[in-house]
């Protein structure tokens, strides 16, 4: 297989994958498996990192009109009964920060996890099932709507957050970082709904919270990479033409296929939820856990 094409099929991956909540790492890592990547290269680390951040990027471009609107409130807020401390803005950072730490300091259990298919495979099918039972306790309310009697969804906008969703939703995305295959959004998104958010609340404060973490996450992996704190260091002055344009395509690909996926999730989870994805989730799972277990064949 040409390097074009395997760029072209790897940034089709992170871009379907980055945000859905099915895991783009577990899929990343599998897609490389299973195409040969060599990854200890550390071209091939880096270009993992570089797809990923043309992914990222979309996220800002995507939501430019609602952070315009955020940005051009703060601190008080488009209603005007936020402090510093409470508008939504600050909730988003104050999730990122409570996730930050604990991840920094368990970076070296994380990095071990991420060689692991039965990490992989069992977060996959445990977070499937999780996801299926908690969108399954919510439909009813969700079809009910704002106002009904007794409904335990009481943050139908991801403005109206407060601290206490904020703080829980940063600290179940720690999963995400310690059990690849959890995924970020699936975590969140969970997590929001199980602290009284809608789907689409959930699901948006998510997409924002992925900005922070993501950004500086992926930032800080390249850096270590860069000045040779890591194992295979990158060394980008000895790239060649041919490994630009390598990157480039997976970088411009990756960020077209993640923009469509975020316009067509917002819709769907409007309507329909997140059953189809736990189901997805769960198969992928098994088979994963399967395939390590020697079953599939490697």
């Amino acid at each position: 297989m040409s390097d074009y094409l395997l760029s072209v099929i790897l940034g089709i991956v992170e871009g379907l994958t980055e945000f859905l909540p099915v895991s783009s790492t577990a899929h990343l890592r599998l897609a490389e498996a299973l195409l040969k990547v060599p990854l200890s290269s550390g071209y091939w680390k880096m270009y993992s990192i570089v797809i990923q951040l043309g992914a990222i990027l979309v996220l800002p471009v995507y939501f430019r009109k609602h952070m315009v609107k955020l940005f051009s409130t703060f601190p008080e807020g488009e209603n005007r009964d936020c402090s510093v401390l409470t508008h939504p803005l600050s909730l988003v950072i104050i999730a990122f920060v409570v996730t930050a730490g604990p991840s920094y300091l368990l970076q070296k259990v994380i990095g071990k996890n991420l060689e692991s298919l039965f990490v992989m495979g069992a977060s996959l099918l445990i977070g499937g099932i999780v996801m299926w039972v908690v969108d399954a306790m919510k439909a009813p309310w969700e079809k009910a709507g704002p106002g009904a009697d007794g409904s335990p969804i009481h943050t139908w906008k991801m403005d109206d957050i407060h601290g206490g969703q904020a703080v829980w939703i940063g600290l179940c995305q720690i999963l995400s970082a310690v059990f690849p295959g959890t995924s970020r959004s699936m975590a969140t998104i969970a997590a929001g709904q199980l602290a009284g958010m809608s789907r689409a609340a959930a699901l948006e404060f998510s997409f924002f919270l992925s900005m922070p973490t993501m950004a500086l996450a992926t930032l800080y992996t390249l850096y270590k990479s860069i000045s040779g704190k890591e194992g295979n260091p990158i060394g980008v002055a000895d790239l060649t033409s041919h490994q630009w344009v390598i990157l480039a395509i997976g970088f411009g690909v990756s960020f077209i296929v993640a923009y469509a996926a975020v316009a067509w999730f917002m819709n769907w989870v409007r309507k329909r939820g997140f059953a189809p994805f736990a189901v997805y989730r769960i198969v992928v799972g098994i088979a994963v856990l399967a395939w390590a277990a020697g079953w599939l064949g490697h």
